[in-house]
């Protein structure tokens, strides 16, 4: 079966065409790309979240998921004060 693997970091998109028997799981397309999994923060299949025991299946597209560059509360943190700094002053 045919498996799509994508990897997609700031600045970098990798596609992957991957052959795998039938019932691979996710743990055998990563073993089969030899890609390390240090670094990761997950995986998903065609956008939702997984583990690497879930069976993929034929068309799939894997997503191999890189790690946050920024905590998304602390943004929204920033984000408020900024927006209530601008209301005190004006």
């Amino acid at each position: 079966m045919r498996v799509q693997l994508i990897r997609a970091w700031t600045g970098r998109f990798q596609a992957e065409d991957l052959d795998l028997p039938p019932g691979a799981t996710v743990a055998d397309a990563l073993a089969r790309t030899g890609l390390p999994r240090d670094g990761l923060a997950g995986y998903a299949v065609h956008g939702e979240r997984v583990g690497t025991e879930t069976p993929l299946r034929e068309g799939d597209r894997l997503e191999l998921l890189g790690p946050l560059l920024a905590d998304p509360k602390d943004n929204r943190r920033r984000r408020a004060q900024g927006q209530a700094a601008r209301r005190d002053r004006g």
